[in-house]
């Protein structure tokens, strides 16, 4: 008999439960991408509008077309009715204004925190620290394909490592936010990902940690994930060379002329093309959200005048101005954002009409300027 089955049984059973999980309240099962896609399928019509689009915004990075790309929404979903109405109504605007902007609605379902608080529509889609998380992303699914079924492509952050494989195929433009464009496995993230990806510069206001992650998610990469059956998996990619930096501000706002001019030096000495999005919200409006008004209005003037630096720009707006608080028991306010506050629908058609006429001068300016 060998000998290894001669072993003497163990006098107790090792307990692991004194070393791991520790910290652990409970597990509970996830569903696996692929079932939420069996679940809810994309139809031909959305898939060739995300194709339409990623490449649409593509050629604006690439110089290849002169239109503003322009990611307009709400801070955070919380509601699919509301955010319904808002992509009824910006799907008017966005054909309206078709020859100039190209308008990606913004739809976010996960919000970084500074400290805690309401993680979003994905983690939390009751609004109740229930944290239904399989729920909130079947409803995020779902919503994305209603707004694409509207007709309008969607652009989102991508915050958790993981959710990415149950709603990417929908995302027309993907942000890296300004807490996370610093984090290696993000800038891995966006090497893999389908569509093109906007890094924010980093919560003080540099910009050479945007600029390292464009040439990081540029090169090709290798990290553990999950497929969407749910397996465990190394994941190779080929690097996205469809990224570009988004300014939002830091200690002090950074869209003037003089800040995109250091920024695109910046990228011109790292070898990267010479292009900003701005984010009108955020420090670029010190938190105050009608003044995204006048700065997206600063902005569209260094358009106007001529700078193709400046590929797009980012705007937080609702069907009405402002934010509230979750209060147990109390009603919320019907299209008021939970997060940071935005301009109002009424404000925002301006705004979209404003840029649309900046990119009008530019164009006109470029046709009869000297050669």
């Amino acid at each position: 008999m060998p000998h290894h089955l001669h072993t003497a049984t163990p006098l107790s059973t090792l307990d692991t439960t004194r070393i791991d999980d520790l910290r652990i309240g409970a597990v509970r099962p996830l569903i696996t991408p692929a079932l939420l896609q069996e679940w809810l399928p994309t139809p031909p019509p959305a898939q060739a509008l995300v194709e339409r689009s990623r490449v649409a915004i593509s050629r604006v990075l690439h110089g290849q077309d002169d239109r503003l790309i322009v990611v307009v929404g709400p801070c955070s979903i919380h509601d699919h009715d509301q955010a319904m109405e808002y992509a009824r109504r910006l799907k008017a605007q966005a054909d309206a204004l078709a020859d100039d902007l190209l308008v990606v609605m913004r739809v976010y379902f996960e919000k970084p925190r500074t400290t805690v608080g309401w993680k979003g529509y994905i983690n939390d889609p009751h609004l109740d620290g229930s944290f239904a998380i399989n729920e909130g992303l079947e409803l995020a699914r779902q919503l994305l394909l209603d707004v694409l079924a509207v007709g309008l492509p969607v652009g989102t952050e991508f915050l958790d490592l993981l959710s990415p494989q149950f709603i990417s195929d929908l995302v027309s433009w993907g942000a890296i936010g300004a807490r996370t464009t610093e984090s290696q496995s993000h800038r891995q993230l966006a090497s893999g990902l389908s569509c093109p990806v906007g890094f924010k510069n980093g919560t003080d206001g540099g910009i050479k940690v945007a600029s390292d992650a464009i040439q990081a998610a540029q090169a090709p990469h290798a990290f553990m994930g999950i497929t969407k059956m749910g397996q465990a998996a190394i994941f190779e990619t080929r690097g996205n060379t469809d990224c570009h930096v988004i300014l939002r501000g830091g200690k002090s706002p950074n869209y003037s002329p003089a800040d995109v001019d250091a920024a695109c030096a910046l990228l011109k000495a790292a070898g990267l093309r010479e292009q900003v999005m701005v984010d009108v919200s955020h420090a670029n409006s010190s938190k105050q959200h009608r003044k995204q008004i006048e700065v997206a209005a600063s902005v569209g003037e260094q358009i106007a005048a001529g700078d193709a630096r400046i590929t797009g720009l980012m705007i937080e707006s609702h069907l009405n101005e402002g934010r509230q608080d979750i209060n147990p028991g109390q009603p919320l306010q019907r299209g008021v954002s939970l997060t940071d506050a935005c301009i109002g629908w009424e404000q925002t058609v301006p705004v979209l009409q404003g840029l649309a006429q900046a990119v009008r001068a530019r164009r006109a300016g470029r046709t009869t300027g000297p050669a």
